[in-house]
């Protein structure tokens, strides 16, 4: 492959990246501002659009792909993707999973000169292994928003409880005040209270559907309520005094972390930016040797042994809060 078309490439794979962040950008700042504007949460914009009762709980479980009471039988896949809030099926994002693959891996055969195996490990990490990351970050930021608000909805439901409401209404009352995701969530919770779930099997798929260690609190003293009596108001009480202070230890441990997790994300990316310099001023320091029969081996080293000691730092900086 001579320097022209490597250049060539790299221009067509930048100036894609570039199209899909001006896109988001887009609609970062127009659709998602419009969207907030006329609906609190997913759930009470679909209540506005006409659909009513059991139809709405119906609508927002099959946009996500959740079909049955738990998601133990459909996998972890399917986890992920319940999970991220994504509305989108199990079968559709396998289907797109496989022809991003095959859109990579035929775009690189046929504009390049790399080997077979080259081509199909490029494949995999751009077709599969960076959406799957992709979608567990954005888990990762909606449970991130999940927990932030659950100290403020558990306040409501207290709020609820002492001016007598039963606690169906309590929680409810979360699905109708609150945002995303904790609003469309609890409302699903409380429709499945209404079409024939008990209070605890429509916690627990909650705690299912969110995938926060937070929740289970919740579900325990609920259930417990449930079974034996007591003041739940006065529980509740407390256990958001406790989720407010485990918030605080997390951002208390994530501040001393920082220089870390700095130092870490510098390490992992330096090597590429060097590199990427080192080609962009001198092509033929790479493109002279690239058929020599020790280069390609050396560099398979070199980026394993990479591999290797990013994870190490990462694991070293991800503490367990």
């Amino acid at each position: 492959m001579d320097t022209t078309t490597f250049i060539r490439i790299t221009f067509y794979v930048c100036s894609a990246v570039a199209a899909i962040f001006l896109v988001e950008a887009i609609y970062l700042a127009l659709a998602a501002p419009i969207r907030r504007k006329h609906s609190i949460n997913r759930r009470l914009k679909t209540q506005n659009d006409g659909v009513t009762g059991e139809q709405i709980l119906l609508t927002l479980r099959a946009e996500r792909g959740i079909f049955g009471d738990s998601l133990e039988f459909f996998g972890r896949l399917r986890r992920l993707l319940v999970q991220s809030g994504l509305r989108i099926t199990l079968t559709r994002f396998v289907f797109m999973l496989l022809l991003m693959f095959a859109i990579v891996f035929s775009g690189m055969r046929s504009l390049t000169a790399f080997p077979l195996a080259i081509c199909f490990a490029a494949a995999a990490v751009a077709g599969l292994l960076l959406p799957l990351q992709i979608v567990k970050f954005i888990r990762s930021r909606r449970q991130y928003a999940f927990t932030t608000q659950l100290p403020e909805a558990l306040d409501i439901v207290v709020r609820s409880l002492r001016s007598g409401h039963p606690v169906q209404v309590a929680f409810s009352m979360v699905g109708r005040e609150m945002q995303d995701p904790i609003g469309s969530e609890f409302g699903i919770t409380i429709d499945e209270m209404t079409y024939g779930h008990d209070m605890t099997q429509a916690l627990n798929n909650l705690a299912d559907r969110v995938g926060v260690a937070d929740l289970s609190l919740l579900v325990t003293a609920v259930g417990l309520q449930n079974k034996s009596g007591g003041n739940l108001s006065e529980v509740l009480s407390n256990l958001s005094k406790v989720l407010r202070d485990r918030f605080q230890l997390r951002r208390k441990v994530r501040s001393l972390s920082s220089e870390g997790r700095f130092s870490a994300w510098g390490l992992a990316i330096m090597p590429v930016i060097i590199a990427g310099a080192i080609f962009v001023q001198n092509p033929g320091y790479y493109l002279d040797v690239w058929d020599h029969p020790t280069f390609l081996p050396a560099m398979y080293a070199l980026l394993g042994w990479a591999v290797i000691g990013n994870i190490i730092m990462f694991k070293m900086i991800n503490f367990k809060y």
